[in-house]
Parts: C-alpha cells; structure tokens; sequence
C-alpha cells in the first residue's frame, strides 16, 4: 500500500485529538459500569501468608512478566504520541509488566512516523504488542504487516476491533464485512503471537466463539465500563453524527460479563485479557476472579503519565499492582492459579447479564 501523505496527516491530527479528549474529557459516560463492583471477594483473616511469598507471575506471548498487567494500545503517529509511548513503556519495562501500542494505522500510511511507535530501546525485554484495525490488515496484506510488526521489535501483533467507533467517526469504514477470513489469515501467518480485542464495547460469546474456531488464542475483551470511543468520536463529531453518537455512547457489553462469558466459551487454551474500565489492582483482581488470565488497562496511566510523566507512570503501576499483590493475601492466595480457585460472590446487575450471555 503506497503512503497518501493527506491521509496520515489527517490520521495523525486526529491522535493528537484523541489525546486532548483523553487528558481531560468526559470519555467515560455515567451510563458506563464494568460491572466488576458486582464480584464480591471472601476477606480470609488468618491467610497464613507473608506478602513476600506472593507470586503474581505469568506468561503472555512465550514470555514471563512479574504481573498480570497489560498497558493497552492507546497513541502513536504523532510526536506526542511518541513520548507517551516511551514513557509507558519505560514504566512497563521496570514494572515486568506488558505494553501496546495504539493503532499502527498512522505509520502504515506514513512509514516515517515509526519512531512514534519504537520503543524497545526503552523497553528492551517486556513483551510489546503493535496494533492494527480489522480493515487497515486487510487493506495492507500479509507483507505489509509483518514489515510492520517486526520494524518496532514486536512480540505479537493485536488485531483490534471497533465498528461502534467507526460508525460514529465521520471518516469511518462502513463495511464491516469478511471479518473472520481476515482473521482466520492472520492466525495463519502469525499463529499464537496474534491477539484480537474489541476498543471498549466488549466481546460476546458468540464473537469469542468464532474467534476461537479460527485459531485465535489470545483475547481481549475490551468491554463497557471505560473509555467510551464512541463518545471519544462523539466528542469530535457535529450535527447528525454527533447526536447518533450520543445515542451509542454506552453500547457495548459490561467487562465482568465480557470475561466471564469468553471464559466459559473458550476454555483453559486461550489467554485471556480484562480491558475496558480497569482503573485499580482491585478491578485486576476481581476480572482474574472471574476468569481473566491478566488485566489491561490505559487511561488511569496516560493521565499519570500526562501529570507526572514516566515516573507518574511507575507510582501508578506501584498502587496497582500492590494493591493486586495485597487482594490475594487477604484471600489467602499464594499465587494467581490459587487465586482463581478461591470462592467469591457474583451480586446484581452481573447476575443478570451472566444468565443471559
């Protein structure tokens, strides 16, 4: 695909667009819950464990990180963008948890805009995860995007989904047709180093299903509860596609529910990743209780990278992640496996949706 200049400057513009909206604005509608409030730990007083003995390892893409974290794609293809991304990554890469990129989309129309997305120099050992849309990877071929993938130094490539963000977009794609042979390609060339997610509106189990039957085996759910792009492009749009994005602002499925149907669904082969409203190593805790392998998460680290750049990052990633460490002694966890096994309580609101899903 050869680079259209007018259309990665317009690609880029609108990063930096979606950047101010994220430092500062109201991306996440009142409507929004994750519904993880619903999943009720059982408090173990007499754990009999020190908070030393507590293992939070795991594995993603063949490697092993010191917590099930994932800072999720967000940015690049701007100078902005470009610091944010180093600068999370950095924390990444000190914390032993996992990082991705944003959309690739920007450097895949304007191959200079890559420096924008490097980060190994700065993350030299963590897993890192390059991202593309659905119709950018079937637009630019099989090529194209292993060019891609490897000019970053990426792990794995995430195949991200959004039609709820591109019907409100008014340069949006339309057609959303061919999806799953897209996807069944992608599995072909990149095998278990491809991960699929959703931007915020969640995976159904249906979806999950599919995604499975095609190989894919490593997930993420990216549900309701957060950043809502639909608003995020709502907040960017006029007339008639800003009132139909009002309408759309809190579509989607509720993250608690997204995981718990997709672990059902898939069974112990596939990874399986909670992004979508994450915002404390409680929330992280309680999508593990209820199947998720890691959790992931985006804005509660650009904003602390937006206020205290990569070492806002790395206290951000400190709270969370002890707060993670401290819900598995108080349930008497030794490890994450543990953990798991450990009973808990699903009230309200999730009750419904999980006999429903």
């Amino acid at each position: 695909m050869s680079p259209d200049p007018s259309q990665a400057s317009e690609t880029s513009l609108r990063k930096d667009a979606h950047l101010d909206l994220c430092a500062t604005g109201d991306v996440a509608p009142v409507e929004n819950s994750t519904l993880l409030e619903c999943v009720k730990l059982l408090h173990c007083a007499m754990p009999e464990l020190a908070v030393s003995q507590v293992s939070l390892a795991t594995r993603l893409f063949g490697k092993t990180l010191a917590a099930p974290l994932l800072i999720t794609g967000m940015t690049g293809g701007t100078e902005r963008a470009g610091q944010v991304n180093r600068d999370l990554a950095r924390a990444a890469e000190e914390a032993g948890v996992a990082f991705g990129v944003g959309s690739q989309r920007a450097m895949a129309e304007n191959p200079s805009l890559v420096k924008s997305f490097a980060v190994r120099d700065v993350a030299p050992t963590t897993v890192v995860i390059g991202n593309i849309g659905l119709r950018q990877a079937a637009a630019m071929g099989l090529d194209a995007l292993r060019r891609m993938t490897e000019s970053i130094g990426a792990d794995a490539l995430a195949l991200h989904l959004n039609p709820g963000q591109e019907l409100t977009q008014p340069e949006g794609d339309r057609d959303f047709q061919g999806g799953y042979e897209v996807v069944t390609q992608l599995v072909r060339a990149y095998g278990d180093r491809l991960m699929v997610k959703e931007t915020g509106c969640g995976l159904s189990a249906a979806v999950v299903r599919r995604l499975v039957d095609c190989g894919v085996r490593t997930i993420d759910v990216s549900g309701l509860g957060g950043t809502s792009w639909v608003r995020v492009e709502q907040l960017r749009a006029t007339g008639v596609a800003a009132e139909v994005g009002a309408a759309f602002a809190s579509w989607g499925i509720p993250t608690a529910a997204a995981v718990a149907a997709a672990r059902q669904i898939s069974g112990p082969g596939v990874t399986l990743i909670a992004s979508g409203g994450l915002r404390t190593g409680l929330d992280v805790a309680r999508a593990i209780a209820l199947g998720a392998d890691l959790g992931g998460m985006a804005l509660p680290l650009f904003r602390a990278q937006q206020e205290g750049g990569a070492s806002g990052v790395k206290v951000a990633l400190q709270t969370i992640l002890t707060t993670l460490r401290h819900a598995l002694v108080l349930t008497g966890s030794k490890d994450l496996k543990e953990f798991q096994q450990k009973p808990k309580v699903v009230v309200g609101e999730l009750k419904d949706w999980l006999r429903g899903t």
